[in-house]
């Protein structure tokens, strides 16, 4: 089977035209996930493109996947969001070269910020630990409002908003110029993120069945 060539570049006008099949594949990814992706409108992916903070693959005339910068904190922090792979074209490596490109962007847009992200995904993990990130607490991310409300669409946004979003299902990554060079050895930790992730998930299914436990208490108690 041939492999196939694709387009990984910074995206502009031409690729305005993407931007409803983008948000579409942004709240497919988002379902089977079973995570939020920030729900962007295709006003929002546009302005984007045309602000030269997104980056497109293409293959032959389609959309093969999308990612996109946002600032926050007065650029300060740095994500690089909406990180998406049409299905035809997953596990053909588009990820990992979007991911690659996005960081450059944002290196070269906001060479002093700090890049950081939140993810259930240890494939994503994994890609940005090559890229230098570390794991850390959320309250080493940004404290910018507008950022956290993106993850509002997220069935877990409760679980964040209960813990004072320091902690919730995903794990917070981030990359400080200032450390430039250091790795974090992904693999040797690996089982380790994984075990956390299972605890976590183990522990909000707990907190999520007392908590609807004591609604159906206190809906007897009103009959």
């Amino acid at each position: 089977m041939q492999k196939r060539k694709f387009k990984i570049h910074v995206a502009n006008a031409t690729h305005l035209i993407f931007a409803e099949e983008i948000c579409l594949l942004m709240e497919e990814s988002a379902k089977i996930r079973g995570t939020g992706i920030a729900k962007r409108s295709p006003e929002y992916i546009r302005e984007k493109m045309m602000e030269g903070k997104a980056v497109i693959a293409t293959y032959e005339e389609k959309v093969a996947g999308f990612c996109y910068i946002e600032s926050w904190g007065h650029g300060k922090f740095v994500a690089n969001s909406g990180l998406i792979v049409a299905p035809d074209f997953r596990k053909s490596g588009i990820a990992r070269n979007l991911k690659k490109k996005t960081f450059e962007l944002s290196q070269k847009k906001f060479p002093e910020a700090k890049l950081f992200g939140i993810t259930t995904s240890l494939a994503v993990m994994k890609i940005n630990s090559d890229l230098g990130y570390r794991p850390v607490t959320f309250s080493e991310l940004t404290v910018d409002d507008e950022f956290w409300k993106g993850c509002g669409s997220c069935p877990n946004y409760d679980i964040l908003m209960r813990n004072q979003r320091r902690m919730c299902l995903c794990t917070a990554m981030l990359y400080d110029p200032k450390n430039k060079g250091q790795q974090f050895d992904f693999l040797k930790k690996l089982k380790v993120l994984e075990r956390l992730n299972h605890i976590k998930e183990a522990l909000f299914l707990k907190v999520q069945q007392v908590a609807n436990g004591l609604k159906e208490n206190n809906g007897d108690k009103g009959k």
